[in-house]
């Protein structure tokens, strides 16, 4: 049983840290975001996306709001929408909210 037990816990461990590496991942970049922004250095991902989604909703793009991501050492946002099936992503400068490129359109 405890052979059992072994091979299984060995078999989950092997599946598993590629899941929780990425959330682990996930959370640092929104603690990274938290504290810069804490800190004044950048601002806030809510007023980004007050900034920048309405643009893009406007011309027909709906905003996938569980996707946004932080790049710590350009202080980058990049926003994440879709438009007619087609999943495109928007980069915004966490200092001032301009954006600075688009990718996947």
């Amino acid at each position: 049983m405890t052979r059992l037990l072994v091979s299984l816990g060995l078999a989950l461990s092997t599946a598993l840290p590629p899941v929780a590496a990425e959330a682990q991942s996930r959370r640092d970049e929104q603690d990274s975001a938290y504290d810069a922004s804490r800190k004044g250095h950048v601002m806030p991902l809510h007023r980004i996306e007050a900034m920048v989604v309405p643009r893009y909703e406007a011309s027909g793009a709906s905003y996938l709001r569980a996707s946004p991501e932080y790049d710590e050492e350009r202080a980058i946002y990049r926003l994440k929408f879709q438009r007619d099936y087609k999943v495109f992503w928007v980069e915004v400068d966490a200092r001032n909210g301009r954006e600075v490129g688009r990718s996947g359109r």
